[in-house]
């Protein structure tokens, strides 16, 4: 009856991943908090216009992805 580990193993998994994802945001807020002292502005995440992103056709749908865009 030894084949009940596999829960466990992805409770273990689930709580890693868990965990350093809560390290990274202790990390950010770190960082943050150096670059506030600094009287550094935070950086902006980079704005995207998706109008310029996807093609549109002659209805205004965007076009499905052609063999030239891979």
């Amino acid at each position: 009856m030894a084949g009940n580990s596999r829960p466990s193993f992805t409770k273990r998994q689930k709580e890693r991943s868990r965990q350093e994802k809560q390290a990274e945001k202790a990390q950010k807020r770190v960082e943050r908090k150096q670059q506030k002292e600094l009287g550094l502005a935070p950086e902006a995440a980079p704005e995207k216009n998706l109008e310029q992103a996807v093609e549109l056709d002659e209805y205004g749908m965007p076009k499905g992805l052609d063999f030239h865009d891979f």
